[in-house]
């Protein structure tokens, strides 16, 4: 049960602000270790930054043109372990790269940047799995270019290449799984808890001023020794409640997606763009195609997708990749988000050719503010990696052994399961009553946790029935979702539990059902029903 009083009468060695995919790894990381942990967020866990990817997990291939091999090897090592402890989530994906004449990188350029990332993923095939192994790439002749993908175009084609990297299915879900291991491991974890500032002895840090966001919830102050700021493209709005000017500087980057009918076959495709570039991704038979990236200058809490940056995005795409012939009708379904860059003050214009390296700041010693480490920037694929070098830190201003961490060889909760396809055919073997595609859907999403979902259907097989024809989710995952996931809102359900809501809306009728589903375990009434799927109604709204 909920209780932010409990928490406050406790005492913890780390307190997390922040419930993005670095506060969970942060989490995870430091409750494996034996550290005392509580992490707080103010909206739900992976509703901001980390929600708003492309869904790559994936080496850098273009910050080779700033000669960051350090962030590409990790980043390519990081890969591989995501890859090793989550096969459900987080699989291969081929990706084709055409060059056309007179594009900012020649062919030359590109076979031998494409040699550099082979030589820099040396160890990517040291897998159990055959199927997870990443072949090294291909170049391609135009013929090939347009046989592996026949809806470019080929004129000006030059050639081009075949690489692999990895496609997450469900950035949500993964992180969720580093929640779950990190409660396993004894760590608080609670949404809907927004810090409003930190608590102070003298100059030291030794905790922060939290306040929930749900009824009966109230103002507490969580105290540790040390405090993460974790909180992406908040990060530096929250120092600011120190009153002082800190030294990190953030650059917020805007970036947005679309999701519209399938455009491709089974491949991705890397389309330059003038100077920048974007993705054409298979997803869920369906085109993900993204991002943007330009300077976010408004606050945080007023971000949304515009229209203006949906108009935009589809005539970059229609320009450089003709094909698709992409219209308004088109999008399903957009998403964006934050990047927070650092700074660095460097003379390179706009956010794209900012870096996407991470910093670590203790304060202490950049402000005078003992107590204190902000995690700033960085990317998904390196999450795990950033919270390893948080955590080292935070044991040292605990005075505490440097006890090695173990999150690169425990698998995630779900991640246990060897080949999928063979994990998958267990399930068959097992449940030979309950249809294939609904095992799939299940072990895509939950992995070795998918009995979980097959016993709730068990018990009450309509569970098992789709929320809307069409689509794979079913009853049964929002059930869970209220029961052992945290969710607390309805669009924590259908938006980040599941996938019942990521390719557009799903219709009325599927929402109510949601809803009244969700109902039995947070006591809503029927208005309160109502609310909730009007809530998620808004979400599928832009503003001009």
């Amino acid at each position: 049960m909920r209780s932010l009083a409990r928490l406050a009468e406790r005492t913890y060695d780390l307190v997390i602000l922040g419930g993005g995919v670095t506060g969970a790894c942060v989490a995870r990381d430091a409750a494996l270790r034996g550290l005392r942990v509580v992490l707080v967020e103010k909206r739900d866990f992976c509703s901001a930054t980390s929600a708003a990817s492309s869904k790559l997990i994936h080496g850098g291939l273009r910050y080779l043109k700033n000669f960051e091999f350090g962030l590409v090897r990790e980043s390519l090592r990081e890969r591989r372990l995501w890859e090793l402890h989550a096969p459900h989530l987080v699989y291969p994906l081929p990706m084709l790269l055409p060059i056309y004449r007179g594009a900012a990188n020649s062919l030359t350029e590109m076979r031998l940047g494409l040699t550099l990332y082979d030589l820099l993923a040396w160890d990517r095939n040291r897998l159990p799995d055959p199927d997870q192994r990443l072949p090294a790439h291909r170049t391609l002749r135009p013929a090939e270019v347009l046989a592996t993908e026949p809806s470019l175009s080929g004129d000006g084609l030059v050639g081009g290449a075949l690489l692999y990297d990895c496609q997450m299915f469900s950035p949500e879900r993964l992180e969720l799984e580093c929640l779950l291991s990190a409660a396993a491991a004894g760590a608080e974890v609670v949404n809907y808890c927004e810090a409003v500032g930190f608590v102070r002895e003298g100059a030291r840090v030794v905790g922060a001023k939290v306040e929930g966001r749900l009824p009966g919830d109230g103002f507490v102050e969580l105290r540790a020794p040390v405090v993460v700021n974790a909180t992406g493209p908040w990060a530096d709005l929250m120092l600011e409640t120190l009153g002082q000017p800190p030294q990190a500087h953030l650059v917020r980057s805007k970036g947005i997606h679309i999701i519209t009918r399938k455009l491709t076959r089974e491949v991705a495709l890397m389309m330059a763009a003038g100077t920048g570039h974007f993705f054409v991704l298979p997803w869920r038979d369906h085109a993900l195609i993204g991002t943007t990236d330009e300077v976010y200058a408004g606050h945080p809490d007023n971000f949304r997708v515009t229209e203006a940056d949906i108009a935009g995005l589809i005539a970059t795409v229609n320009q450089f990749y003709p094909a698709a012939e992409l219209r308004r009708d088109d999008v399903l379904h957009s998403y964006g988000g934050m990047r927070p860059l650092v700074d660095d003050d460097s003379p390179k214009s706009g956010s794209y050719q900012k870096s996407r390296r991470a910093e670590v700041c203790d304060h202490g010693k950049t402000d005078g503010v003992p107590g204190l480490i902000s995690a700033i920037g960085g990317k998904w694929t390196t999450s795990r990696a950033l919270a390893e070098k948080v955590v080292d830190l935070a044991l040292r201003l605990l005075g505490r052994p440097r006890t090695p961490t173990i999150t690169h060889r425990t698998p995630l909760p779900g991640g246990a399961i060897g080949n999928f396809r063979a994990y998958v055919a267990s399930l068959q073997a097992r449940h030979p009553t309950l249809p294939e595609p609904l095992l799939h859907h299940l072990a895509r999403n939950y992995g070795a946790r998918a009995g979980e979902l097959i016993a709730l259907i068990r018990s009450d097989p309509p569970l098992g029935a789709p929320l809307r024809p069409g689509l794979p989710e079913v009853g049964a995952e929002i059930v869970h979702a209220a029961r052992a996931e945290w969710a607390v809102e309805l669009a924590d359900a259908v938006l980040r539990r599941t996938g019942l809501g990521q390719l557009g809306d799903p219709g009325l009728r599927a929402l109510e059902s949601a809803a009244r589903l969700m109902a039995a375990t947070r006591g809503w009434d029927r208005a309160e029903q109502v609310r909730q799927v009007d809530r998620v109604l808004d979400r599928y709204a832009t503003v001009t």
